[in-house]
């Protein structure tokens, strides 16, 4: 069952990201199809994705991978999850060049576009009050470990 309140806390339960790098605030909305959760450790000082004291838009990336772990922990209703790793990015577009100076939330949202057994491919684009600040394609290969590559 899940619960009403979709938070940081049951965020941080279900995805491998811990501490500070369990980036997501809480579930704004989901479907089986579609995520979106909001998020304000941009603007966090600490943050652990910055350099040289900025966070680039490029962290966007992270933000939304973790949007689609969590859906990934949604739709699988309880049972354990099974372990997602990114492997490609494409179509990335960066509208801004970095987060840390947004002083919205961030709303990331993810789209699942295509699904097998073993692979994902999730459309997602990051905003700030309805403004388009990073978007791409990713593609997730679910329990990579276990696949063996013939040598």
């Amino acid at each position: 069952m899940i619960p009403s309140r979709l938070d940081h806390d049951w965020i941080a339960a279900h995805i491998p990201h811990r501490g500070s790098m369990c980036l997501l605030d809480r579930v704004e909305y989901w479907d089986p199809e579609r995520i979106v959760c909001l998020a304000g450790s941009h603007r966090n000082p600490d943050h652990p994705l910055r350099s040289r004291g900025r966070l680039g838009s490029v962290c966007g990336i992270e933000y939304a991978a973790q949007a689609m772990a969590v859906h990934g922990a949604l739709l699988s209703s309880g049972k354990p999850t099974r372990a997602g790793y990114l492997v490609s990015v494409r179509d990335t577009r960066l509208h801004v060049p970095r987060l840390d100076d947004i002083a919205a939330e961030l709303a990331v949202a993810a789209s699942c576009i295509s699904a097998s057994e073993n692979n994902l491919l999730y459309q997602f684009e990051v905003l700030a009050e309805d403004r388009l600040l990073l978007e791409g394609r990713a593609a997730v290969m679910l329990n990579a470990i276990a696949e063996k590559n013939p040598v």
